[in-house]
């Protein structure tokens, strides 16, 4: 499991986050356009907080690959789940390890690639909820399109091309947002405090998957109030 205690932050910290933001009906929202990361400091990510989840039963260099700052993750619909005893869909996953959260605001940034074919495959989450497994699911299905969990659309056409995801979760104020390319997307209720923290490769969705699903991933980083 990715899991690590983590720190409180002080309230002043969350004050100066909120000069930074607009606030409607009681729900925070950032500048639909502007550097997401604006006001946030960034948490000091090295290689030892990326922990690789993959099929059990198979050697991680036959569905990952790192080279010339690029994560490579790959799976198969018929792959085995990370672990003997579960029964969870087939995944190749980096998990961000020791940077678990359960108050505050935090955001995870990172460029994603997608090729065409993969669909029905989870490229990013924040795992953990108090309702849940999850609070947080991005999938992508075909012709390149995002979907919050199987449902509502919060990008378009993103096969083939590389694009900067920026996610952030208010904790306190249960509110989690998703912008594509600096631009806000997506907007959603979370699902309650946890043991929350942040993933992405590809984690097969419990159905209409393709046969092979990749994504590839560079400058992932960590943001915090």
């Amino acid at each position: 499991m990715c899991r690590s205690s983590c720190n409180n932050y002080s309230s002043l910290s969350i004050s100066i986050f909120f000069l930074l933001l607009l606030c409607v009906d009681n729900s925070l929202e950032v500048v639909a356009y502007g550097d997401p990361t604006l006001g946030f400091i960034p948490v000091p990510l090295t290689q030892a907080n990326l922990k690789l989840q993959k099929p059990y039963d198979i050697p991680l260099d036959q569905r990952y690959s790192y080279e010339h700052g690029i994560h490579r993750l790959w799976v198969y619909a018929d792959d085995k789940p990370h672990e003997p005893t579960s029964r969870t869909q087939p995944r190749t996953e980096i998990c961000i390890s020791g940077l678990d959260y359960n108050s505050g605001v935090w955001q995870f940034e990172g460029y994603g690639f997608v090729p065409n074919g993969t669909s029905g495959a989870t490229i990013a989450q924040i795992h953990g909820a108090a309702h849940g497994a999850t609070t947080l699911i991005l999938r992508i299905y075909n012709k390149g399109d995002m979907r919050y969990y199987s449902r509502d659309s919060v990008a378009e056409n993103l096969y083939d091309k590389w694009f900067r995801l920026n996610i952030i979760h208010d904790v306190d104020g249960g509110t989690v947002l998703v912008f594509i390319d600096g631009k806000k997307k997506f907007h959603t209720k979370d699902k309650g405090p946890g043991d929350l923290y942040f993933k992405c490769g590809v984690y097969a969705a419990p159905a209409n998957i393709s046969y092979y699903m990749e994504s590839r991933w560079r400058g992932i980083k960590i943001y915090r109030i």
